[in-house]
């Protein structure tokens, strides 16, 4: 019998080593999500009926003195916040029920309200997901500081982008692509997302500034969590002698300031892998859905703790991103159509509205269809 249960139950078993870390972050970033609309829509006096983590069959719950029932469902693959006035998870208005409603309710219904107070509580859930983005870096800013390097070149690779373009030993990166550099860190940052795409670097060497072009070349290599990732690299080593790394320790000010610099670099670069992804530039394997996640919950809780906080982090920021895109039924289709009525100075007609309603269904779920079909056989 305990040969059995160790096993089963143990940490390092599937289900505590990779389901329970994996649960754990995606409910973090769905429950701030889903609270950053119905904290909005509450303040904006909009009545909630259901606030869920999770699709489908409820399997707890229960309902505060307001009448919104909070609950947990089966499918933990999401999360929702059913307004007064809604039909189902994704928002829409239900005609029939809006006309049955009372006065009261009707003052309180979704999509009775002036157009910016529903593009403000559609806004707060990506907008939620980015704060947690910023409160996870600021408080691992503010607990550990950031180890950097000086941007100096310490070594050139043979045959590499670098030593094609006349980079020497002993160059200091002054900017990339019109970006100024202050660490060796920045260029890392900026070189490992711009695979195949020509950059202009400015180097200080002997005290005058000269400019090169290269080309960061994609190479694969394994990241903090064992997983193969393509990036791109121009072929420069820095070291210890050169970049002379150091600790640098942030107040809390300081910290937040950081918090937020590190959190539009990440919005960045996704927006720009996005995009070189629809153009053929980036490999779809980079792309993954619940079961990479999974594994990667795994491998960061294996980890510690702070590496599966910087996931919830990383997450955070991604899912906030992906619910901004025009694409009803996320948050940004709806956005795109509350953006057309404020200035049409009219709704969007129902019929337009169901036609892309479906539409944006339809890609989402072949969307969703790729990134299972990357995650348990295309890559």
């Amino acid at each position: 019998m305990g040969d059995v249960a160790f096993p089963l139950f143990g940490f390092g078993s599937f289900l505590m080593g990779t389901i329970v870390p994996f649960l754990f972050v995606l409910t973090v970033v769905v429950f701030v999500h889903e609270m950053g609309h119905y904290l909005v829509g509450r303040w904006c006096g909009i009545g909630v009926r259901a606030f869920s983590i999770g699709f489908g069959p409820e399997l707890l719950g229960f309902t505060d003195r307001s009448g919104t029932r909070w609950k947990l469902s089966a499918i933990p693959l999401g999360g929702y916040v059913k307004f007064v006035g809604d039909v189902g998870a994704t928002s829409k208005p239900d005609a029939d029920a809006l006309d049955d409603l009372s006065e009261t309710e009707r003052r309180a219904a979704f999509h009775l309200q002036p157009v910016w107070k529903r593009a403000a509580t559609v806004f707060a859930g990506p907008f939620f997901n980015f704060l947690l983005t910023v409160a996870v870096f600021a408080v691992m800013f503010s607990v550990f500081g950031r180890f950097v390097a000086e941007p100096m070149v310490a070594e050139v690779r043979p045959d590499s982008p670098a030593a094609e373009a006349g980079i020497q030993p002993g160059d200091r990166f002054v900017s990339v692509d019109g970006v100024p550099i202050e660490t060796f860190g920045d260029v890392q940052r900026i070189v490992s997302g711009r695979a195949g795409e020509a950059l202009s670097f400015v180097l200080e060497r002997d005290g005058r500034q000269i400019t090169v072009t290269a080309t960061p070349e994609p190479t694969e290599v394994e990241d903090a969590l064992g997983n193969k990732i393509r990036i791109g690299v121009i072929g420069v080593v820095n070291n210890e002698a050169l970049g002379q790394p150091r600790r640098i320790e942030y107040g809390p000010i300081e910290a937040l300031a950081a918090g937020v610099e590190e959190t539009w670099s990440i919005i960045l670069r996704t927006g720009s892998f996005l995009k070189r992804l629809v153009l053929g530039r980036e490999d779809r394997c980079q792309l993954g859905g619940p079961v990479k996640i999974a594994d990667m919950a795994g491998k960061a809780a294996d980890l510690g703790f702070v590496w599966l906080i910087q996931l919830v982090a990383l997450l955070s920021a991604g899912i906030g991103i992906l619910n901004l895109l025009p694409i009803p039924p996320l948050d940004g289709g709806h956005l795109l159509f509350y953006a057309m009525e404020a200035v049409l100075r009219r709704p969007v007609p129902e019929q337009v509205m169901e036609v892309v309603y479906r539409a944006g269904m339809l890609m989402v779920l072949v969307f969703m269809g790729f990134v299972f079909w990357n995650d348990l056989f295309g890559c």
